[in-house]
């Protein structure tokens, strides 16, 4: 098998944007962005494709800047992420007695075990997305996290398995399909988030992700290693924006520009003096908008959302101070100010800011580290770990994915080089100082940047 690592690309079918990403892990493991192109997003409703037609013109456009940022990237396969309040998630139980059970448990075994679960009853309209083993059992011998190399009479496992509606699935796989891609998988997007801001030691402590996107809020929650419960709660950016605009008399854009330039998810934080002028309609008076009210408007709709995750963290038995990782923000909707304290006050949990730098190579542009790109570099790393996992079940059956020519020729890492500013050809060794060097200074500038905004707190 060739040590080249395929390129993968992530397509994040958002409400108020789409994005495509194009990556490729490198020799420490970390991905590389070689194409990235994004679009305003119209037939998108609640993370809910309803207009295909317009969907279909949003992907090609994303496509397009994507080409545009590298013209040698071929894309015909895409992960996907799916979200949309039709999202359901439950538990169940499934075991098999094995036939050889003197032999060493092996991997047909446990994609034995998963494929049953796929004939778990479910609700006619709705379809499988996921079945997620949670933890094993082998014969007497509980919470297993991976029972190959065991042997056993039994195997047994907990799974969580995730379902959407029938038809809103077929939307999201036609608008792909017809802007001339194949979908490769259909990943939820919560745990595409999860995977992009979330590195071991959150994985062991607990934590709950939340991603506020601009249409619906997802939520993954883990505990002591496993996945505990996903939901997608109905509401997002989009809705605080819409109460702005009702709440206070404006247009949809300018209640778009004072969410992102002046909002603030606490009101007493808000200065009372502070003032916003808007423009008059057509020859009428200028309008005074008070900061506070603004702010008011924001925490009334941000407190219904973590309202919503509190909920879900009791129905699992994780809202006390179970999760010592707290809760990790994500999503465009999470650079709102002071949304970390209101989180903290609402749900009780210690809360922070999750960027989608946790397995991203240095020396990407700034804008790829924002937490709006979480679930598209989360989709690239779902197939990786696709892609990593059939590697060692099913040696050169990825062969497919092919990689330009073009891009052969010229390792992507010469870029990261340059960017560290290592020239000549006596290559690996710089090379490897340079990108230490740069790591290093990038999680130097990151202690800085949350010293700051502690330093700013006080």
């Amino acid at each position: 098998m060739s040590s080249e690592q395929p390129i993968i690309v992530g397509l994040d079918i958002g409400t108020t944007k789409i994005a495509a990403i194009a990556g490729r892990k490198n020799e420490y493991g970390k991905l590389e962005i070689l194409g990235f192109g994004r679009a305003n997003s119209n037939g998108v409703q609640h993370g809910m494709v309803l207009n295909i037609d317009q969907t279909i013109k949003a992907i090609q456009t994303a496509l397009e800047n994507c080409y545009a940022s590298n013209p040698n990237l071929e894309i015909n396969e895409v992960y996907v992420g799916i979200a949309g309040h039709h999202i359901k998630s439950l538990q169940t139980r499934g075991d098999i007695v094995r036939q050889h059970n003197e032999e060493e448990i092996k991997q047909q075994e446990i994609d034995q075990l998963i494929g049953d679960q796929y004939r778990t009853y479910i609700p006619a309209g709705d379809q499988i997305i996921d079945v997620i083993p949670q933890e094993f059992t082998v014969d007497n011998f509980q919470n297993i996290p991976n029972p190959i190399g065991y042997s056993g009479v039994k195997v047994g496992a907990n799974f969580h398995i995730i379902t959407g509606d029938k038809n809103a699935i077929r939307n999201i796989n036609r608008s792909v399909e017809k802007a001339g891609l194949l979908t490769k998988d259909l990943v939820l997007q919560p745990l595409a988030s999860a995977a992009a801001v979330m590195c071991d030691q959150d994985l062991e402590a607990g934590v709950a992700i939340v991603d506020i996107g601009g249409g619906t809020t997802d939520l993954a929650v883990f505990y002591e290693g496993i996945l505990k419960h996903t939901a997608v709660i109905p509401f997002g950016g989009e809705n605080i924006t819409n109460d702005i605009k009702t709440g206070l008399g404006v247009l949809k854009t300018q209640a778009e520009q004072m969410k992102v330039q002046f909002g603030s998810a606490l009101s007493d934080e808000a200065k009372t003096n502070a003032f916003i002028t808007i423009p008059g309609l057509r020859g009428m008076a200028p309008k005074e908008i008070s900061v506070k009210n603004l702010a008011a408007i924001i925490q009334a709709r941000i407190s219904e959302i973590m309202d919503f995750v509190t909920y879900h963290l009791k129905q699992v038995g994780l809202d006390t101070r179970m999760l010592n990782g707290g809760v990790i923000l994500t999503g465009g909707g999470s650079q709102l100010k002071h949304l970390v304290q209101l989180t903290e006050y609402i749900t009780g949990l210690n809360a922070r800011i999750g960027y989608p730098n946790e397995h991203l190579a240095s020396g990407h542009i700034d804008e790829l580290a924002k937490p709006m790109y979480s679930t598209c570099i989360g989709l690239i790393l779902k197939g990786y770990n696709d892609y990593e996992n059939n590697q060692k079940q099913f040696e050169g059956t990825f062969r497919k994915v092919e990689i330009p020519g073009s891009l052969q020729e010229q390792p992507i890492v010469d870029e990261v080089v340059d960017v560290a500013e290592t020239a000549g050809s006596n290559g690996k060794a710089r090379q490897r100082k340079s990108l230490k060097g740069f790591m290093d200074s990038f999680k130097n500038g990151l202690i800085d940047l949350f010293k700051e905004e502690e330093d700013a707190k006080l």
